[in-house]
């Protein structure tokens, strides 16, 4: 059984053809993220089918996801703490005539904002999504104004909500929500008290409030006497390089104002980093949430759960650049979210395997990769497998990043998503090519 037929073992769309389709639609779109879906399908009879797929009625984003929430729930029950990562980025499909898509910066740009629900780890391992909201905007009005059909910072809101039901359902697991300065809206405040915090929350502050008493809520944290300094090292992205940081900690318990309803307890967590070299913006975080924080670690730990926020960041990149599916050629919106529902999958898988190559790297490779799999990551590589022998995770990670482009050596660190998607392409078109021959030997 590979990876989608685990992952959509409980799909029911009413007929076993269909629920075939979707796992193997799945595997095919995996293997080339980033070509079309005809390149991506075994020939014309597989592109039809999966057109047909698109468009079939008892077909839908939800039927699709549903599968993959339960078994995102069940990885989530073996974890202690369990990050619900929450962020919105805008599907920008090139001004494409489709049926039911929106405006998004502008009236000519055409598309959708997407809003999920990222569970991963504290060390940063994706587990899946939980939830996923996707919405098109009306167009303007004469006068210039859009109609207010969806209000969408009700979606952090409604976010926070379904972490809490989930929650629930995982006695033994803390759930905590993580969103950054869009998420910093009272009314999440007030429905986590509400709901009695069922969910823990962690926000990044966008507004210096005003207190009760009068004063601004960054004046009166920073003013306190510090907690301690923490230091970690901030990775390399695109233009950067990684550094070390080093941040004084101020936290204090506050109350904020909640317009005429009263006041809200949250706790505030302000980061300041201490001498950035020169020419460097300084690091500066301001945290708010429901857990108390009297102590250097507790203020430590939430950093470090903030930090994972990039995770999500990640998720979108690989949705966008590594899938491409902006680039999607179907004609209505319907048809966009089936589409959609696979690829979200799609980039999850992604990346789990760059994450748990880079955490688990003695994890034994078979319990990710079939045998096929592993042997063609060394035969394209021209690299012989010891006889007998479990290769690590990570070494069966680096072996297929290679034949994608990542080069190895000492100073380049791990591969990254790029390398691991465009290497899976690879192996798994010479897995096709060895299973063939093995299963037709007169061609040998």
């Amino acid at each position: 059984m590979n990876w989608a037929e685990e992952e959509f073992s409980s799909i029911d769309l009413g007929d076993a053809r269909l629920n075939k389709r979707t796992a193997l639609l799945a595997e095919r779109l995996a293997r080339s993220p980033a070509t079309s879906i005809p390149q991506a399908c075994s020939g014309s009879h597989e592109t039809q089918a999966a057109y047909r797929f698109f468009d079939h009625e008892s077909v839908d984003f939800w039927s699709i996801m549903e599968p993959h929430f339960q078994c995102t729930l069940k990885r989530m029950s073996a974890q202690p703490v369990v990050l619900c990562l929450q962020d919105t980025t805008s599907l920008d499909f090139n001004g494409k005539q489709v049926e039911g898509l929106g405006p998004l910066q502008y009236e000519a740009q055409r598309g959708m904002l997407l809003h999920p629900s990222y569970a991963v780890t504290p060390s940063r391992e994706p587990l899946g999504l939980l939830d996923s909201w996707h919405w098109a905007r009306e167009a303007r009005q004469e006068d210039g104004e859009r109609p207010e059909s969806i209000n969408e910072s009700d979606r952090w809101v409604e976010g926070y909500e379904r972490i809490g039901e989930l929650a629930s359902e995982l006695p033994e697991t803390r759930c905590v929500y993580v969103g950054d300065r869009e998420s910093d809206i009272v009314a999440l405040m007030r429905r986590a008290n509400e709901l009695g915090h069922p969910a823990d929350w962690l926000v990044r502050a966008r507004h210096n409030r005003a207190l009760p008493e009068g004063k601004k809520l960054f004046d009166e944290v920073g003013a306190g006497k510090p907690l301690g300094v923490i230091s970690f090292v901030l990775p390399a992205r695109k233009n950067t390089k990684a550094r070390k940081v080093e941040q004084t900690i101020h936290a204090k318990r506050i109350s904020i104002k909640d317009g005429k309803r009263g006041t809200i307890q949250i706790t505030c967590v302000i980061a300041r980093e201490n001498n950035p070299p020169a020419g460097k913006k300084a690091v500066q975080w301001k945290l708010l949430t429901n857990r108390s924080v009297t102590k250097l670690d507790q203020a430590s730990e939430l950093i470090d759960w903030y930090r994972a926020r990039w995770e999500i960041e990640m998720f979108f990149d690989v949705l966008k650049n590594g899938c491409q599916v902006e680039t999607l050629q179907l004609k209505t919106v319907e048809r966009l979210e089936v589409a959609l529902a696979i690829y979200l999958i799609v980039a999850w898988r992604i990346n789990r395997l760059m994450r748990l190559g880079r955490e688990c790297p003695n994890m034994d490779a078979t319990l990710v990769f079939d045998d096929d799999e592993i042997l063609a990551a060394y035969a394209i590589n021209k690299r012989r497998r010891v006889r007998g022998s479990k290769p690590g995770l990570n070494e069966v990670i680096r072996l297929i990043a290679m034949a994608g482009g990542f080069l190895a050596r000492k100073s380049d660190g791990e591969p990254g998503s790029k390398t691991l998607w465009r290497g899976i392409d690879k192996v798994l078109i010479f897995v096709e090519g060895l299973r063939y021959a093995r299963d037709n030997p007169e061609y040998e």
